[in-house]
């Protein structure tokens, strides 16, 4: 009975160890795609959209849609023509009481994080947080500046962002000196693995090595 018992617990788990991670993907993927649909396909005109044009639902046709769409503005801008739009596009948008101030800084957000020179979370850093003696994995952002860097002690200070587990996309923004921030030898990647798993995927010496 007691081997009966600890067949069935040990096909269980290794059954759920397969299909936990392929649920979970399949919902994510799911959520994203639905999403994506919901806000993309709802912007057009009721007779074109695609499910009125072809009778059924073809899920992942916003995402497709919304991946044209940025393409054709990439390849748009791209030119002297599109910049000069662009631009006339920012400063419409920069009479805009309230709006313009929504516009810039979500714009100087994803310019900092989507730019290709951009220095957004470049490196992995271990701090003490929320008190001394508690440790945790933050991930450097730049240093302090404006009147917030003029008003601290003294010093060489960095500027961090501290995710939280398992949702790494909210979390503190915090001004530390820099001697109490370690650089680690983790990927970025890395440690996003290992926050988001609360600590059980831990990063490996491959890792470690392909970030020298």
């Amino acid at each position: 009975m007691k081997k009966a018992a600890s067949a069935f617990k040990k096909y269980l788990l290794t059954g759920l160890l397969i299909w936990v991670p392929i649920v979970i993907t399949l919902w994510v993927l799911n959520l994203v795609l639905g999403t994506m649909d919901q806000i993309t396909l709802t912007q057009l005109p009721a007779r074109w959209r695609p499910d009125n044009l072809l009778g059924f639902h073809v899920p992942g046709l916003g995402a497709i849609v919304s991946l044209v769409v940025v393409l054709l503005t990439g390849m748009l801008t791209a030119n002297i023509l599109g910049r000069q739009l662009l631009k006339a596009g920012h400063g419409l948008v920069a009479r805009i009481p309230v709006v313009r101030s929504i516009y810039s800084s979500v714009k100087q957000v994803s310019d900092t994080l989507l730019s290709e020179s951009g220095q957004a979370f470049h490196k992995a850093v271990l701090i003490e947080y929320p008190r001394k003696g508690i440790w945790t994995i933050a991930f450097l952002t730049g240093v302090p500046g404006g009147d917030a860097a003029s008003h601290l002690p003294p010093g060489e200070y960095v500027s961090v962002y501290v995710p939280t587990t398992p949702n790494p996309t909210s979390g503190f923004f915090l001004m530390l000196p820099r001697v109490e921030v370690t650089e680690l030898n983790m990927s970025v990647d890395s440690a996003l693995k290992y926050i988001i798993s609360m600590g059980v995927v831990a990063p490996s010496e491959d890792d470690e090595t392909n970030n020298e």
